[in-house]
């Protein structure tokens, strides 16, 4: 077979990286097109463009007729999933779960380990110019080789996190949507994650979360945004919680209900949180979390990273080299779960 494959690409790349996918074949034809609306680009571009990587930019159905597979720049595509061009039959829509894993999870640890350790109350203390007489009572930590963490949703990010921390010595619980099947046959960088489900301690059907959640000292929430997974955090989930319990939330904005967190943590029937997604973004200033001792606020920021786009490339380079070999592609959406 050695028809043309055209591809577009509307996110800005560096000239190394766009070299990188040029170079997986002769038989492709790679179009960059940088832009942030999807009527910016002329539509004679999209003639016989098979292939579209894109962070939001998607066609009208109608005009792209011969778009096979969309490779999305993000691992969280949830507000992009009702566009009718994924519709279009025999389309394979991929994400790039996985790509973001590694900083992600080490701010999980880092979290983890400042909630732990009581670093909010040292930093303010330093504010203040406080040395306080009661500072080994104050600070004795919750160690993680004595804790036990239970990863709300076992995917790429959680799979990390199960990996580092057990390296801590820490008790690692975790939900599944298919707890059957401890795998995950999904992207991982090399060397990262628990693709096996060796890690684990136990694992839970994702209706069981209340019954994993009072086993825990941390609870990290990395689930993505759908309809079942809306407020899949709230009352009856944290009054399951330890009070000394902490929850570290980098999934997606209401996922957690905000409302019922906020009186949690004011009222002392759940001790920190870090928190880094938002039902709505930026936080408002009025936002009771702003003043909040027991709470770490960082503003989306978890998955930021320098190397972004080369493990993006590098995701999306295994993808191509399956397409053209007819291999089923990784990461392939569902539609009807949402991710």
């Amino acid at each position: 077979m050695n028809s043309t494959v055209r591809i577009l690409i509307s996110v800005q790349f560096e000239e190394d990286l766009i070299r990188q996918i040029n170079a997986v074949s002769p038989r492709l034809e790679v179009i960059t097109h940088p832009v942030s609306k999807a009527e910016e680009i002329p539509q004679e571009t999209w003639q016989d463009v098979e292939v579209l990587y894109t962070h939001k930019v998607l066609p009208e159905l109608g005009i792209a007729l011969d778009l096979k597979w969309i490779q999305f720049h993000r691992a969280g595509n949830e507000l992009f999933l009702d566009a009718p061009i994924l519709q279009k039959p025999n389309l394979v829509a991929t994400s790039l779960s996985g790509a973001s894993a590694p900083q992600v999870a080490e701010h999980v640890l880092e979290m983890i380990l400042a909630l732990g350790h009581h670093l909010p109350e040292a930093i303010e203390l330093k504010r203040q110019g406080t040395w306080p007489e009661d500072r080994e009572e104050r600070f004795s930590p919750q160690e993680l080789n004595q804790s036990t963490i239970g990863i709300v949703g076992y995917g790429s990010i959680g799979r990390e996190v199960a990996r580092l921390a057990q390296a801590f010595g820490a008790t690692i619980l975790a939900t599944k949507y298919d707890a059957r099947h401890p795998d995950d046959l999904g992207y991982m960088l090399d060397g990262t994650g628990d693709p096996e489900g060796d890690f684990l301690h136990r694992l839970y059907p994702a209706q069981a979360v209340g019954s994993m959640l009072k086993e825990c000292d941390f609870v990290v929430v990395c689930v993505p945004l759908t309809p079942e997974t809306q407020n899949l955090i709230a009352d009856p989930e944290l009054a399951a919680m330890r009070p000394t319990a902490s929850l570290v939330d980098i999934s997606r904005g209401g996922v957690v209900n905000h409302a019922d967190l906020i009186a949690a943590l004011q009222e002392g029937t759940l001790a920190n949180a870090a928190l880094d997604v938002f039902p709505e973004e930026p936080l408002p200033k009025d936002s009771p979390l702003w003043e909040l001792p027991n709470v770490i606020l960082t503003p989306h920021i978890a998955g930021v990273t320098r190397h972004y786009d080369q493990r993006a490339v590098t995701l999306f380079i295994e993808n191509l080299h399956r397409y053209l070999d007819g291999q089923p592609l990784l990461n392939q959406i569902n539609l009807k779960r949402g991710y």
